[in-house]
């Protein structure tokens, strides 16, 4: 049975899936329930109770809250259910994904500064000079270089600020939720938008996307994905755990 691409929970109104899933549950042994496509009371239990008992293939334990998403669903099927994006969509955001691999490491000289001459460079493209946030600087340094690189106009907005870059978009924008529900709306490329509650934000490039997760490059990191970090690090994160979304170009 292939994953849906949107979640799947009490009151799933397609029987045919429901039997699978229940069927599956009975398999691993997270029943007995019968398996009659009605996702209610029993079938949210034993969905909780292999939720409970497992974990995803990065070694974390799966959220019991009795939904199928990417992640709850691979684990019970398979990696070979999914459907994921692998390739990049265009030139631009392939060779912006080659930029953004070439900065892997630079580092802020001194730590915890916000400065140095590469990281000034980033700031510079957006007209910020040192001692200002450059995760927004750093995406679109390497969008400049690309857009360079390919004889075409930046499509990014001018900014160092992630939710005005999120604003003003001229790109296809995939909110969070839909990209929770559809793994495979997030292209490769992508430019992922967090948003800390206020101005707080931060950015990031996607390279990768595994079901539930996204793997990513991003400035003003570091490996524990804080926003306030000191290089250019590569990352794996939770989808969820984009609060605003992905922007595609």
């Amino acid at each position: 049975m292939k994953y849906p691409n949107r979640l799947i929970q009490k009151g799933e109104a397609d029987k045919k899936i429901v039997k699978a899933i229940q069927n599956k549950l009975n398999d691993v042994g997270c029943g007995p329930i019968t398996a009659d496509g009605d996702f209610g009371n029993r079938t949210l239990a034993a969905v909780r109770m292999f939720q409970a008992t497992r974990k995803d293939k990065n070694g974390n334990p799966l959220i019991i809250d009795g939904k199928l998403g990417a992640i709850t669903w691979e684990a019970l099927f398979g990696a070979a259910t999914i459907s994921v994006s692998s390739n990049t969509p265009n030139a631009f955001l392939e060779e912006l994904i080659n930029t953004a691999k070439k900065e892997i490491g630079v580092t802020e000289i001194p730590l915890g500064k916000n400065a140095g001459p590469q990281v000034e460079a980033y700031l510079a493209s957006v007209n910020l000079t040192k001692g200002a946030p450059w995760c927004a600087a750093f995406i679109y340094y390497c969008a400049q270089k690309a857009a360079n690189k390919l004889g075409k106009t930046n499509p990014l907005v001018k900014t160092g600020h992630c939710l005005t870059h999120w604003k003003n978009t001229t790109g296809k924008t995939v909110k969070k939720i839909d990209a929770i529900n559809n793994n495979a709306l997030i292209k490769v490329g992508s430019i992922f938008i967090m948003n800390f509650g206020g101005i707080s934000g931060h950015t990031g490039i996607v390279t990768k996307i595994t079901p539930g997760y996204i793997h990513t490059i991003e400035g003003n990191s570091n490996n524990d994905g804080s926003r306030e970090g000191i290089a250019v690090v590569t990352l794996i994160r939770k989808i969820n755990s984009v609060q605003k979304g992905f922007i595609i170009y």
